[in-house]
C-alpha cells in the first residue's frame, strides 16, 4: 500500500508541472509595449495588453458590441447628462473596492496634457460622484459616440495613484519613468507580475475578478520577438503558442504546416503616408530653394498616383490588404459610398507632368520615417514606397526603427514625411477625423495630426459633425469632410489591413476586427 501511495504521489508531482505548462499561454509579437500606464500611450499593442489588466465603464464582445464592464447599466439623462451604475463589489488587485471616487479621478487623469487618451477624455464631459457606486457625466455639448468615447478611458484607483505619486500619465515622449512604467493595479481578469521591456512580460490569473472566465489560462507569458523568421521558428517548434503578427509572406506556409493553424481576417485599420504641410523648409529634406514640396497639392497628387497600390498588395502583402483611397479604418465609417472609397488611378506620367508644373521635374530628396515593428510590413512598405518614388526623381531616404522610439519623435512633430496607421474597435468616422486629420488645437483635437495639416474648410465641417444631433445631416458632413480632406491629397492612403493570427492548433482564440487578443477567451488544448 505504502508503495502504490509512494507511486501515485510521485505520478501526481511529475503531472503538476505539465498541468501548469498546459494553462500558460506563450505568445509574441514583433512590438513590446511602450508602458504600464494606461492612459501614456495611445497605441492598440500597449491597450490591448493593458486591457488585460485595467478595465473601462464598458466592454467589448465578440462582435465588437458595446456590453456592460465596470457599469452594470447607464442611462442618457438627458442629451447633455449621462449617468452609469457602477458593479458593486469589484475589487483591485491590491484589494481596494472600485468607488465612483475612482472613475471621476480616472476620467481627470486621461485628461491631462501627458495623455494620448485626452481627446476622448474631454469628450465625455464633466464627470461627478453622485454616490459610491453612481457617476454622472455633463456634457458642454452634444456627443453622437459619447459611448464608444467613454469606452477607450481606462479605469485606475485614486488611492493606489497616489501613493505611488503617479496620479499624471507618465510622459512618453520625454522619456519620463514613474511607478506606472513597470506596475499595474486595475480591476481586470489578470494581474501584472513582471515586467522586463523588450524581454518578457508575465501575467498571472486573478482570483477575484468579477467577471466570467471563458479560457483556461493561468499564466501568461509574452515576448517580444522582432524577426519574423525567429518568431515563426519559435511557433513551429513549440516554444511559443502563439503569433499576433507573422509575416505575411511566412502565412502560405504556415497554413501547410503540420501542429500550426492560421487565423484572418481585416483589422479596422487604415495604413497611410503623412507629410508635413506646415514648415517653410522641410526638417529632413534636400529641395532647390529651400521651400517644401509638401505645401504644393501637385507634389502631394503627384506622389499619390506614383504609388501602386495593387503590387503593394499582391507582391508585399501577400493579398493581406484592402486597398482604399478612403481615409477611414473601416469602409462604414464613409458609409461605404463608392465614391469616397475609389482611388484616383496609379499614373506614372500623369504623377511626372504634375512634378514638372510644380517646379520639381528634377525632383527633391527627403527622409520617410517608418516604424520597423508596428504595422504589417511597415518598413518593407517604406521601402517599396521609396523606389515607386524614385521614378519622380524623389529620393527617399528611409529611417526606420522601433515603435518605442518612432511614436515619440512623430509625437514632437520631428518628421517630414512619415508612415502611419489608425483604428481600433470604433468604425464610426468621428475616431480619426478629430484626433487625426483637423488642426491641431486644445483638449486633444488634432493631437495625432503630426503633418500640422490645416485646412478650414474640412475642419468646419468635422466639428460640426462632431455635435451634429440629426443621423442624416451628420452623415452628409461627415461625407463632405472625407471628400474635401481627400481631393486635398492631405494624406496618401495605402490600405486596410488584413490580421493574420497564428497558432499551434490546441489554441483556440477570438480573432476581432480591432486585432485584440482577449486572453480571458483564451482556451489551451492538447
Amino acid at each position: 500500500m505504502k508503495k502504490i501511495t509512494l507511486m501515485a504521489l510521485a505520478l501526481a508531482a511529475c503531472s503538476a508541472p505539465l498541468l501548469l505548462q498546459a494553462q500558460t499561454l506563450r505568445w509574441a509579437s514583433q512590438g513590446d509595449p511602450q508602458t504600464m500606464d494606461p492612459h501614456s500611450q495611445n497605441e492598440s499593442m500597449t491597450n490591448m495588453v493593458n486591457g488585460q489588466v485595467y478595465e473601462r465603464l464598458t466592454r467589448r464582445d465578440r462582435s465588437l458590441n458595446l456590453v456592460p464592464g465596470l457599469a452594470t447599466e447607464w442611462t442618457q439623462v438627458s442629451p447633455l447628462v449621462w449617468r452609469f451604475k457602477l458593479r458593486p463589489g469589484v475589487k483591485f488587485h491590491d484589494g481596494q473596492a472600485l468607488t465612483a471616487d475612482d472613475v471621476v479621478y480616472s476620467i481627470q487623469r486621461a485628461k491631462e496634457s501627458s495623455s494620448q487618451l485626452a481627446v476622448y477624455a474631454n469628450a465625455v464631459g464633466v464627470p461627478k460622484k453622485v454616490d459610491e457606486l453612481t457617476v454622472e457625466f455633463q456634457l458642454a455639448k452634444f456627443n453622437p459616440i459619447f459611448l464608444q468615447h467613454i469606452d477607450l478611458l481606462w479605469i485606475m484607483s485614486k488611492p493606489w495613484s497616489e501613493t505611488h505619486r503617479v496620479t499624471k500619465p507618465l510622459d512618453f515622449k520625454n522619456k519620463e519613468e514613474s511607478f506606472t512604467s513597470m506596475n499595474a493595479n486595475g480591476t481586470g481578469p489578470y494581474q501584472l507580475v513582471t515586467r522586463q521591456p523588450g524581454i518578457k512580460t508575465v501575467y498571472k490569473r486573478n482570483p477575484g475578478w468579477w467577471g466570467k472566465f471563458e479560457g483556461n489560462v493561468q499564466e501568461v507569458v509574452f515576448s517580444p520577438i522582432a524577426n519574423d523568421a525567429t518568431r515563426l521558428a519559435a511557433l513551429v517548434s513549440g516554444e511559443i503558442d502563439f503569433v499576433l503578427d507573422p509575416a505575411p509572406r511566412d502565412v502560405p506556409r504556415l497554413r501547410s504546416t503540420s501542429g500550426v493553424k492560421v487565423v484572418d481576417g481585416p483589422e479596422n485599420r487604415l495604413v497611410f503616408i503623412g507629410m508635413d504641410q506646415a514648415r517653410d523648409k522641410l526638417l529632413y529634406g534636400k529641395v532647390s530653394g529651400d521651400k517644401n514640396p509638401f505645401k504644393d497639392i501637385r507634389v502631394r497628387r503627384a506622389m499619390y498616383q506614383a504609388i501602386d497600390v495593387e503590387t503593394l498588395k499582391t507582391k508585399l502583402m501577400n493579398g493581406l490588404s484592402v486597398t482604399t483611397g478612403s481615409l477611414t479604418p473601416s469602409a462604414s465609417a464613409s458609409y461605404n459610398d463608392p465614391q469616397i472609397e475609389a482611388r484616383a488611378p496609379f499614373d506614372i506620367a500623369a504623377a511626372r507632368k504634375l512634378m514638372a508644373e510644380a517646379g520639381y521635374a528634377d525632383g527633391f530628396e527627403v527622409t520617410l520615417d517608418c516604424p520597423n515593428n508596428r504595422y504589417i510590413n511597415d518598413e518593407s512598405i517604406c521601402k517599396a514606397l521609396a523606389a515607386m518614388w524614385a521614378q519622380l526623381k524623389i529620393k527617399i531616404n528611409v529611417n526606420a526603427m522601433p515603435r518605442v522610439t518612432y511614436f515619440p519623435k512623430l509625437e514632437k512633430l520631428d518628421t517630414s514625411l512619415y508612415l502611419y496607421g489608425w483604428g481600433g474597435p470604433i468604425t464610426d468616422a468621428e475616431s480619426i477625423l478629430t484626433p487625426v486629420f483637423r488642426k491641431r488645437g486644445e483638449q486633444g483635437v488634432g493631437a495625432y495630426n503630426y503633418g500640422d495639416v490645416r485646412n478650414d474648410k474640412f475642419d468646419a465641417l468635422a466639428a460640426q459633425s462632431s455635435v451634429e444631433v440629426d443621423p442624416a445631416k451628420r452623415e452628409q458632413l461627415i461625407k463632405a469632410a472625407i471628400t474635401e480632406f481627400k481631393q486635398q491629397f492631405h494624406v496618401l492612403p495605402l490600405h486596410r489591413q488584413v490580421i493574420p493570427w497564428a497558432m499551434r492548433n490546441g489554441v483556440e482564440a477570438v480573432h476581432r476586427p480591432d486585432n485584440w487578443l482577449e486572453l480571458s477567451w483564451v482556451k489551451l488544448g492538447k
